[in-house]
């Protein structure tokens, strides 16, 4: 991306609520697509080639790399190092940009600029260039319900250049014209950098700045671009994605932590589903999905992480030991969460119980996930909560799988670091299932050689494994009573089809089962609950991604 400051990327210190769109533009887009934004503010498309910073651009344009360019509103400026002429010096500009991308195999596309939000009637035929003003400083006109043009001319060079070189035009001028026009001059100030004195480190007199977006501005904007990139550039459609919120540590999403855009979910929104996007990063948060917000869905780029070093006997604010609930990294309250590429860790190490993931809520769907911990990695708290891991990664050493709930985990990998016990269920009295893990491999580090499949918990407690391969650190017994001959009367632990170096029946604990058939625990029927709950039912549709 080349442009000026209403597209470049800006400085997040003091809490700079200043973006560009292209600041936010990666967040619409699947990772398959790298936004490498090189927009500068203050720079006209002359300044940008004499300050050499297209040279560094195209010399590292590649074949098939798209090149977005937005020039404009310096361009009008009447100083000699950024002014240029439209239908002259700017479109031959233009053509340089398009004509040195097409040499190198990429794909230019032509942006014209986003509106000022002006609704003052020009005194003259001369352009309106608006300025930065601290509130209250000077007298202003009042403003109408019109919203004037102040780019003149320079909003048909793009567009002219573009049909002569049969390049792809996007008319961003159009675009945020409805857009700050439907608003209406009130509304419209919520896009724009207006900042009320005292409430912003960074500027701390406060502005009133009528071309410049903040953060909701720039997402609204960049929105409103994608949907006309994927209609001007079909090649590009199938690579959008829409999520609700973004959350990123590099400012080019709506928050900067997890927490901050889960409290920003309406409560109770039924019918649809809130998505969020966490871009890649390490977000130390104790983060909480409490129960007002249902049908949330968390989706992580690779390497997003949700992290903390909570442990049971660390102190609280009050001086109290925190307990195992406690500890947990993340709290989920609400239900039909899902969560999908994203890892919940807490490095607190081998300190005793330290939970990354404490699941309350009903109907939780976690995919390609990764919990991360020693003790008590994942507690499956929720007595009547349902839940359901496909392909995800869990680890730890003692009881790193436990709680009440009833739980399948698809295709997983469930990972020993030390000698320990893999799971301890504390299924109540009545409960039909369980844990339950289907296709699942349990392997281990170098050099642990004693691991339990499980040990009840409570009295009652149910595992089974169905299929799947257990690495040499299985014990042959397999399963251990918590030293209490009477759990073993009460608790229900069985294997079907066990493979790999740590499956072996016969040696198998005595109060063990071998089962002969799956009938009765096929994952849809485990979870189906009174409500019928299928997370898996025709390609996980209802979780799929707005594109």
């Amino acid at each position: 991306m080349i442009g000026d400051s209403t597209m470049a990327n800006k400085k997040l210190d003091g809490g700079n609520p200043e973006r560009g769109w292209g600041h936010v533009l990666a967040g619409f887009f699947s990772e398959d697509i790298v936004v490498d934004n090189h927009a500068q503010n203050g720079r006209s498309s002359k300044s940008f080639i004499n300050e050499g910073r297209w040279e560094k651009v195209i010399s590292q344009v590649k074949k098939g790399d798209y090149v977005f360019i937005q020039f404009g509103h310096n361009d009008e400026k009447k100083d000699s190092t950024r002014y240029t002429v439209p239908g002259g010096s700017f479109d031959d500009n233009l053509r340089r940009f398009v004509n040195e991308t097409r040499a190198k195999g990429g794909i230019p596309v032509l942006f014209n600029s986003i509106v000022r939000r002006n609704f003052i009637s020009p005194d003259d035929k001369d352009m309106k260039v608006d300025a930065r003003k601290v509130p209250g400083a000077a007298t202003k006109p009042v403003e109408g319900n019109v919203l004037y043009d102040t780019h003149g001319a320079y909003l048909e060079s793009p567009r002219r250049v573009a049909k002569e070189l049969g390049v792809a035009f996007v008319d961003m001028n159009k675009i945020t014209h409805d857009l700050v026009q439907g608003m209406g001059p009130v509304e419209s100030k919520k896009l724009f950098m207006w900042v009320q004195p005292q409430t912003v480190p960074a500027i701390p007199q406060g502005r009133e700045d009528n071309t410049h977006l903040n953060v909701y501005g720039a997402r609204v904007v960049a929105k409103l671009a994608v949907q006309a990139i994927a209609k001007e550039v079909p090649a590009l459609a199938g690579y959008v994605r829409y999520y609700d919120y973004v959350v990123a540590k590099d400012g080019s999403g709506d928050f900067f932590t997890v927490q901050e855009a889960i409290d920003a979910v309406p409560d109770f929104r039924k019918g649809v589903r809130t998505t969020i996007l966490i871009r890649k990063g390490v977000y130390k948060e104790k983060l909480v999905v409490p129960e007002s917000k249902i049908n949330v869905s968390l989706i992580g780029q690779e390497g997003a992480v949700i992290s903390n070093d909570d442990y049971a006997d660390k102190l609280n604010r009050l001086g109290e030991k925190m307990g195992t609930s406690g500890s947990s990294t993340c709290y989920i309250y609400g239900p039909d969460f899902y969560a999908e590429n994203i890892t919940f860790e807490n490095t607190a190490g081998p300190v005793g119980q330290a939970v990354a993931c404490f699941v309350n809520g009903d109907r939780a769907y976690f995919k390609h996930c990764r919990f991360l911990g020693f003790q008590d990695t994942l507690y499956t708290y929720g007595k009547h909560s349902r839940q359901y891991y496909e392909d995800c990664y869990i680890e730890g050493t003692v009881d790193f799988i436990f709680g009440w709930s009833t739980v399948v985990f698809n295709r997983c990998t469930i990972h020993s670091k030390r000698d320990g016990y893999v799971t301890a269920p504390s299924t109540d009295q009545g409960k039909k299932y369980g844990y339950v893990f289907y296709d699942c491999k349990l392997t281990a580090d170098e050099g642990v050689k004693n691991v339990y499949l499980s040990r009840p918990w409570r009295p009652y407690a149910q595992a089974v494994y169905i299929r799947c391969e257990l690495g040499s650190h299985i014990l042959p017994v397999g399963w251990n009573n918590w030293g209490k001959k009477e759990n073993e009367k009460t608790a229900f632990y069985a294997e079907y089809q066990s493979k790999g170096p740590g499956a072996n029946p016969q040696a198998r604990a005595g109060f063990s089962h071998q089962l002969k058939t799956t009938k009765g625990y096929e994952i849809s029927t485990v979870l189906a609950g009174d409500d019928g709950w299928n997370p898996v039912k025709n390609g996980n549709a209802v979780f799929e991604i707005k594109r």
